[in-house]
């Protein structure tokens, strides 16, 4: 099966650009500091690891994406791999941090997800997620040019979305596509991982919160 990201390597880099993307303080204070491996499960281009480094630990990275991988490459000589994010080739307890960002809508089963993250922490060990709002952001949202939003009575229709009408044409959600959960779908995909939540963050930027993010613990 071809990775939905594989082509679009240089394409992202350019669109999203190099530098430390705007949400790494707020990865920083989930995170915290610490040492040893961190997993980015969904590394993409690795624009993630300067962050893991920051914090004092070595980047592990993943991704289902060749492409995106090679690209990723060029940020750091530490282990990266080619595989599912929700079947990682890891053995059980083999971390102690994990992240995962923007992975929420391109994966076809976030639950499932949570899950080998939760199976591969150690007792003890963090998940820190960063991802799209499921209420505010999504393929029933429209963002506006003068900074409103308009939501669209289709927020349940959960599941990949690959046309909606007021995608840009040359955005990230018209070339890929994106999955949506409800709320609740995504809260109780963080509970059925068997991780337990620690803290909530509706990340600023935006005046309405463009994104949801979480640190959970492995029991």
């Amino acid at each position: 099966m071809r990775a939905r990201y594989d082509g679009l390597a240089e394409w992202y880099d350019e669109r999203f650009g190099a530098d430390a993307p705007p949400h790494q303080p707020g990865l920083l204070e989930l995170l915290g500091t610490g040492s040893g491996p961190c997993l980015d499960i969904g590394c993409g281009t690795g624009r993630n690891f300067d962050s893991i480094r920051a914090g004092g630990r070595s980047v592990v990275g993943l991704d289902f994406s060749i492409d995106q991988l090679r690209r990723a490459r060029t940020r750091t000589d530490g282990p990266l791999l080619h595989g599912d994010a929700a079947a990682l080739p890891f053995a059980d307890g083999s971390f102690d941090t994990a992240i995962t960002l923007w992975t929420s809508t391109d994966v076809d089963d976030f639950g499932a997800v949570l899950r080998e993250a939760a199976r591969v922490l150690r007792p003890g060990g963090v998940l820190v997620a960063y991802g799209v709002h499921p209420c505010f952001n999504g393929p029933h949202v429209v963002y506006e040019d003068d900074g409103r939003r308009t939501v669209y009575p289709t927020y349940r229709r959960t599941g990949w979305h690959t046309d909606m009408p007021w995608w840009a044409e040359d955005g990230i959600r018209r070339r890929i596509g994106m999955s949506h959960l409800t709320l609740a779908d995504y809260l109780n995909a963080i509970v059925g991982s068997g991780l337990v939540a620690e803290r909530f963050e509706e990340p600023a930027g935006y005046d309405i919160p463009h994104a949801l993010a979480f640190r959970a613990r492995k029991p």
